[in-house]
């Protein structure tokens, strides 16, 4: 098959999107609760998520065409939100409907923004790798996939596959992380983790005082670039053929951090879509997860395109 490559024609960028739909029940508190400890919620909101649906959110609203993969329950929560998705401008048609209950996430934030998650994977663990099978025509003709890991593993792998066999990107967010993932038999582009998740992955934290290790590791994992994100701190990108970037955050108090690396993901898939090369799609991606930490939920927050281009001026030189 022709090998993709970075120049884009007038149509939109498309982005294909493996991974999860939940319903959120989020409750606010004083402080995190202690093992054995029962505190009280000031309230309790339901919004929707999962870290699929979430990271498609944020590659739509940067201005791609963004088709989602995953799996709903035969309850009232799963249609309403396939429609919810589809005014959203998302492609649901490879959203399959499983029998039980959409995939529920069950989240808790503190005082200071800090927050504790319980998912029930319900449906999401459901999604199978002849889901993958059947989109393939999508997957072939997009111009990144995207995937994390609260689906099963084996649609993941099958959707990488494709797209490696046509040349196509492949953007990795390996979150929840799980240890016998085969990355052997897959390749990816990009690897984007947090600092705990890069020390999962790794085996040791992700500095750049160990940026040849870091490399040695990327060669052993397939994976072009790995990107650490480390909250207020710059975002670290290690190029296992080339540079370390060091890239700006923007300054926030946040009021909500649930959202947060789904934004990034998800508006970094669009702008390395969109053909932007690594140091400006994180730039980009750095300012819209920030940004989504203003606001409570997952993906109300989320920002668009003209949002994300009129804060790039306030990251931290």
């Amino acid at each position: 098959m022709k090998k993709a490559t970075r120049s884009k024609s007038k149509r939109a960028s498309r982005v294909v999107v493996v991974g999860s739909l939940n319903l959120d029940y989020f409750t606010r508190v004083e402080s995190l609760p202690r093992p054995g400890e029962t505190i009280a919620a000031d309230r309790l909101t339901r919004f929707r998520g999962g870290k699929g649906a979430n990271q498609a959110i944020a590659a739509s609203r940067q201005g791609c065409e963004v088709t989602l993969i995953g799996a709903v329950g035969t309850d009232e929560g799963g249609g309403a939100y396939r429609r919810a998705l589809e005014e959203e401008g998302i492609q649901t048609d490879h959203i399959r409907t499983a029998p039980g209950e959409t995939g529920a996430a069950f989240i808790t934030v503190d005082r200071d923004g800090e927050n504790m998650i319980v998912v029930a994977a319900g449906a999401n663990g459901e999604v199978r790798r002849a889901d993958v099978t059947r989109a393939a025509a999508a997957i072939e003709s997009c111009d990144l996939l995207l995937l994390q890991f609260e689906v099963p593993a084996t649609a993941l792998v099958e959707a990488a596959r494709i797209a490696n066999q046509c040349g196509i990107p492949v953007v990795i967010n390996p979150s929840p992380y799980l240890p016998t993932f085969p990355w052997q038999e897959i390749s990816a582009d990009v690897i984007i983790v947090n600092e705990s998740e890069a020390i999962e992955l790794l085996g040791f934290p992700a500095t750049p005082a160990v940026a040849k290790e870091v490399r040695e590791r990327l060669f052993e994992l397939r994976a072009g670039t790995l990107v650490v994100t480390r909250g207020s701190e710059e975002t670290l990108a290690f190029v296992r053929d080339g540079d370390l970037y060091e890239i700006p955050v923007l300054s926030v108090v946040p009021i909500d951090t649930v959202g947060a690396g789904d934004a990034f993901a998800g508006c970094f898939a669009a702008r390395y879509a969109q053909g932007h090369e690594l140091e400006p799609a994180l730039r980009a991606a750095n300012c819209a997860g920030a940004l989504t930490t203003l606001g409570a939920g997952a993906q109300d927050p989320i920002p668009d395109r003209d949002q994300v281009d009129r804060h790039l001026q306030f990251l931290d030189s």
